[in-house]
């Protein structure tokens, strides 16, 4: 059987001066309506077309301790079309971690140098295992106090600015996940949605143990046509994006449920 840590996860009729009030009236009128298209004028070159704060923004903010673990970490996870070809995939999760500090032995450094002056709050991390036990996933959800115009600027180019500074594995003693660790690393994600103060990650590896020739590639390039090597062949660079994709997904989903919550 799979050994879990568990961890704490948990708003007047006469004319003159009849003409006298309509003139006045036009004048207040004509101000506000200036006003008014002056303030939209501003709004939009904030932002244009969207909202100062995406609904659920500030309740995903404290999901790290609000949240039950199951919901944050579903036992067992769906991921349709995610693997090569559109296959479906299942992730099953085999280990907890408790939640930690924002330091360098839970996230890359130059993933931690970038959140870091955004107010790093905590990381959650767990690790998965697919289908057929073959592969293991390691997850992360780091939780920043970021503002919603530096969370936007963030994920348009978090993964060009991290080069390849792959996220560590979390091994799950007595476990498939036993021997995963920073040489089996194969394929990594992140992925930072605008909507929500959290960059999720991922790594993959092989659940034998066996390490990768060449280190762990981003998901992108292993998933490229005409790739032969065994990450690619395997499917692991699916499994790290798909998973990163499906874990963004849950987050926006307890986010917004929690703002529905709170706006009773």
């Amino acid at each position: 059987m799979p050994v879990e840590v568990t961890t704490r996860l948990r708003v007047v009729r006469e004319r003159r001066v009849g003409r006298a009030v309509a003139v006045a009236a036009c004048a207040v009128l004509g101000f506000g309506l200036i006003g008014g298209a002056l303030a939209g004028v501003w709004l939009a070159a904030a932002e244009p077309g969207k909202p100062v704060e995406p609904v659920g923004y500030t309740e995903a903010k404290g999901l790290w301790h609000d949240a039950p673990v199951d919901t944050l970490f579903p036992r067992t996870l769906t991921g349709p079309g995610a693997g090569p070809g559109g296959a479906d995939r299942t992730w099953t999760r085999i280990v907890v971690a408790p939640d930690a500090a924002c330091t360098p032995a839970v996230l890359p450094k130059g993933l931690l140098a970038t959140v870091e002056p955004l107010g790093c709050e905590r990381v959650l991390r767990a690790t998965y295992t697919d289908a057929t036990a073959s592969s293991v996933l390691t997850v992360g959800l780091v939780f920043t106090r970021a503002d919603a115009p530096a969370q936007r600027t963030l994920g348009r180019d978090l993964t060009t600015r991290l080069g390849t500074d792959v996220p560590p594995a979390l091994a799950g003693p007595g476990t498939v996940a036993a021997r995963f660790g920073a040489p089996q690393r194969a394929a990594w994600w992140l992925n930072a949605p605008a909507d929500l103060p959290v960059v999720v990650t991922a790594v993959s590896g092989f659940a034998d143990g066996r390490t990768v020739d060449g280190g762990p590639v981003p998901a992108d390039r292993a998933m490229t046509a005409n790739r032969t090597d065994a990450t690619a062949q395997s499917g692991l660079g699916h499994e790290a994006k798909g998973i990163t994709e499906r874990f963004v997904r849950l987050l926006r989903t307890a986010a917004t449920t929690a703002a529905k919550e709170n706006a009773r």
